[in-house]
């Protein structure tokens, strides 16, 4: 994925800070170490001397001098190693001690991102997302089919708990085998999961460094809204940096609760510009809602429709799991 320059810089600014408290430790650290024992010092330059030495003699050619200098680098190394065990340290507690051991957080191991990078990234792109406490919780590995019952059945004959593990399955792989291109619409009754299918969603694909712009309908609306009556983003566009522009453009949108912002000729005009700029660019959406098909054709144009036919539909239907929460 591209990365945001301030990102980066952002990034990197805090690896420099990482760098410069880790070695300040390790300096604080060595000179109270070095303080009550301070023979340490003394052996430290007799270990430098006799590295120089050791260069020399080696550029000599002196096979037999070096091999004696090398004996008495390793001797003095030993007795330092023992008057540090004596006080209770170890050659360890010398050592610069980085967050990162395999960076030494520098962020890079050669030319590569090291993985504590990497992790930042996906740090800042759940912070976008604003997902990042739900996430924690609603995720593939917690989906409870439980709470579908094997009995209810609809018109095919499907119950719906095979019907969820239907739908489960396709987001799973939805997921693995993503392409950046493919859109989904979630659509059933209110409380059967659909929201907690998108967050499974969009955490996977956030682990996978994939960026995530996650939008109630309301406020997907009320970017364009206060753009086209105003001129200026809203407050909420300013505290996640979305407008319009990025809702077109974003990786990956998911849209919640389609259906429940307040529709007009407006909101209807507007959704068909996302969904078919998005398909035009070849952006990845998922929409959630709970409006039939009838209901998504009367309220946002048959045109509207036209695009969300090119999306894979899932239905899921069964019990309000919120309902059955209480009840339990």
């Amino acid at each position: 994925m591209m990365l945001k320059s301030s990102w980066y810089d952002s990034i990197m600014r805090e690896y420099d800070i990482k760098r410069s408290n880790a070695k300040s430790e390790a300096l604080r650290l060595k000179d109270r170490i070095y303080k009550e024992n301070p023979k340490l010092a003394s052996i430290d330059q007799e270990i430098a001397s006799e590295s120089v030495n050791v260069s020399m003699k080696a550029m000599q050619g002196n096979k037999e001098a070096l091999d004696t200098l090398r004996v008495r680098i390793t001797n003095l190394q030993k007795t330092k190693e023992q008057i540090l065990n004596k006080a209770g340290y170890s050659l360890a507690d010398l050592e610069v001690k980085y967050e990162c051991k395999d960076c030494k957080d520098t962020g890079y191991i050669g030319s590569k991102r090291c993985h504590c990078f990497e992790q930042a990234i996906i740090d800042r792109l759940y912070e976008q997302s604003r997902l990042s406490n739900i996430l924690q919780e609603e995720c593939f590995d917690n989906f409870k089919l439980d709470y579908y019952s094997k009995d209810k059945v609809n018109n095919n004959g499907i119950s719906a708990y095979d019907n969820a593990l239907s739908v489960l399955k396709k987001c799973r792989e939805f997921c693995d085998d993503f392409t950046g291109k493919d859109n989904i619409l979630l659509y059933g009754q209110p409380g059967i999961g659909k929201t907690y299918l998108t967050h499974c969603i969009a955490g996977r694909l956030l682990d996978e460094l994939h960026p995530v712009l996650y939008l109630t309908a309301d406020e997907l609306f009320a970017v364009f809204e206060r753009e086209t009556f105003t001129g200026k983003d809203s407050a909420f566009a300013d505290s996640i940096t979305a407008n319009s522009a990025l809702v077109l453009d974003a990786e990956i949108l998911i849209i919640d609760d389609l259906g429940t912002e307040f529709m007009n000729s407006f909101t209807s005009s507007r959704f068909f510009t996302v969904i078919n700029e998005r398909l035009l660019r070849e952006k990845s959406t998922i929409i959630s809602t709970n409006l039939s098909f009838e209901e998504l054709s009367e309220a946002y144009s048959e045109r509207t429709f036209s695009r969300l036919s090119q999306f894979t539909i899932l239905k899921l239907f069964g019990d309000d799991i919120r309902i059955l929460k209480q009840a339990m």
